[in-house]
């Protein structure tokens, strides 16, 4: 899909406010402009008690940026349950009123038909809006639909959706590249984040963030917008870097890729892609715009299937977390950054404690230990085979014992059930490695082990990153053992990644600091 230049217009940046009161609503929007709005988006429909004349002229007298008035229906996805000739008099007082923005939904502007631009002196730009319940449900009758808006003689048309799977969003970029008058087009949920994250690289009037506070899934917050992904900068040529998982809102990738991009003065953004089924998102997002993807759970090893050539670590691993495409021929390659990223922060740690092989140097310190895995998927199955490639003895334990046994057979490793490593007391020295998602946020409290077989390992390493030190590391640490983060490993692994996204050196103490001012 490539995208065409038809307005060049910068995209806004606009905060949907739902205060409850107008007060609060003017506080709101001084809040957003503190915070980078462009324009905010009032609606009148989650005021309490609301009391249309009086309140829109507070409003609209204290706006300290331009304002889009919204009054929302039940039958459109609102609030407002009253008379509808009381809703549609009040937008048109809205517009008496000098509101820079107005939004009609497709449904009225098309009953008021040349009303609509009535009185229409003030300046306010009408917006013509229709929400539909899936992308997919439109097929053919999409083109009809905005046809339909714009002969309503709107200024602005809108088409808000609420995605079943990401795979639907392309076609809302597709309509952002071609629309000939300014269009707004987004898709709401988790699902569809990446329609505000992209919009502007696809030619889209303006972008949602909310302010602190009005935390939404489906919307970045003005704060990631401004500072994080910089959507100013992103224009029809960015590179799009996308992380592939399920769920994908624990991410820290974007607030150490996307600046990472930046200075190094590449053209790319990284965003969260939350994705159901493999197959259908590599079908839709085949194009050469979508220039790599970092891999997440569940996906490392499954993802294997649809690359066209993998490198030779990560097919030995089976697992891949990164894959680039191509640009000589758009084939995706797949590779694996966990293995050494992970196996060097464990070994660095030993050596920073003195932990060597004695006069031997030159071998891992890992050499001959025990090395004890919680977890055979793609991070395990990393770990796994860097410890055998440093002469580790490496034990698996795995809730599915049939993968553990796969695993162990591949790393000529031993495997054992999964209850099994709540009590297992491994000789002093060994090495603990938990590739599992115990501990991650929000279910912080579990741990593989349990504490009182801490005080026999020398180092313990959680691949969990959030929190940064997991309860299994400070139950470690007070045990006495060396801990290792997961942050670490994030950080070693994102080095590869940005070098293989931009055929580039990374600034590895630059990304060392972003990362430890974010975790």
């Amino acid at each position: 899909m490539g995208t065409v230049a038809i307005f060049d217009r910068s995209t806004l940046i606009c905060a949907p406010l739902v205060a409850q009161s107008v007060e609060q609503m003017v506080i709101d929007m001084k809040q957003a402009k503190a915070e980078g709005a462009d324009v905010v988006e009032v609606r009148l429909d989650y005021i309490k008690n609301f009391q249309p004349r009086q309140d829109l002229e507070i409003i609209l007298r204290n706006k300290p940026l331009p304002v889009m008035i919204v009054y929302r229906p039940k039958w459109e996805g609102g609030q407002y349950e009253g008379d509808e000739h009381m809703r549609v008099e009040t937008l048109q007082l809205a517009k008496e009123l000098g509101a820079d923005y107005i939004d009609f939904e497709l449904k009225v502007a098309s009953d008021l038909k040349g009303e609509l631009r009535k009185n229409h002196y003030s300046g306010s730009k009408i917006i013509v809006s229709c929400y539909v319940n899936s992308m997919a449900s439109l097929e053919e009758d999409l083109s009809h639909l905005l046809a339909s808006m714009k002969t309503t003689g709107a200024d602005i048309i809108k088409l808000v959706t609420n995605a079943t799977t990401i795979t639907e969003i392309p076609r809302i970029f597709h309509l952002l590249s071609r629309c000939q008058v300014p269009l707004i087009a987004y898709s709401e949920g988790e699902r569809g984040l990446i329609s505000q994250l992209l919009c502007r690289k696809f030619g889209g009037f303006l972008v949602y963030g909310s302010i602190k506070g009005n935390s939404d899934p489906g919307l970045p917050t003005l704060d990631s917008l401004i500072q994080a992904y910089k959507v100013d900068n992103v224009n029809a040529d960015t590179k799009v870097f996308g992380l592939i998982s399920k769920p994908v809102g624990h991410s820290k990738g974007p607030l150490l890729h996307n600046p990472t991009f930046r200075h190094a003065n590449y053209n790319g953004i990284y965003v969260p892609m939350f994705v159901d089924d493999l197959r259908d998102f590599f079908s839709v997002y085949s194009s050469a715009e979508y220039a790599g993807f970092s891999v997440g759970f569940p996906y490392k090893e499954a993802i294997i299937g649809f690359c066209d050539e993998v490198h030779p670590l990560a097919q030995a691993i089976s697992a891949v977390n990164t894959i680039v495409r191509r640009p000589s021929d758009g084939k995706l390659i797949g590779y694996n950054t966990d293995c050494e990223a992970s196996i060097t922060a464990i070994e660095d740690a030993l050596k920073e404690q003195g932990c060597t092989n004695g006069e031997a140097s030159f071998s891992s310190p890992l050499a001959e230990k025990l090395f004890v895995l919680a977890g055979a998927g793609g991070a395990g199955r990393a770990l796994a085979f860097g410890a055998k490639s440093r002469g580790a003895r490496v034990l698996i334990f795995d809730i599915d014992f049939d993968r553990a046994k796969s695993l162990a057979c591949a790393v000529s490793g031993e495997a054992r059930p999964f209850e099994d490593i709540v009590n297992f007391q491994p000789s002093k020295g060994a090495i603990l490695a938990n590739a599992t998602p115990l501990g991650m946020h929000p279910n912080t409290d579990r741990i593989p082990v349990s504490e009182a077989t801490l005080a026999n390992y020398q180092l313990v390493f959680d691949s969990v990153y959030t929190p940064r030190k997991t309860r299994l590391l400070k139950d470690a640490e007070a045990a006495g053992a060396i801990i290792v983060s997961g942050v670490e490993m994030f950080l070693r692994q994102a080095i590869g990644q940005f070098s293989l996204f931009t055929a580039g050196e990374a600034p590895k103490e630059l990304m060392r600091e972003i990362i430890y001012a974010k975790f």
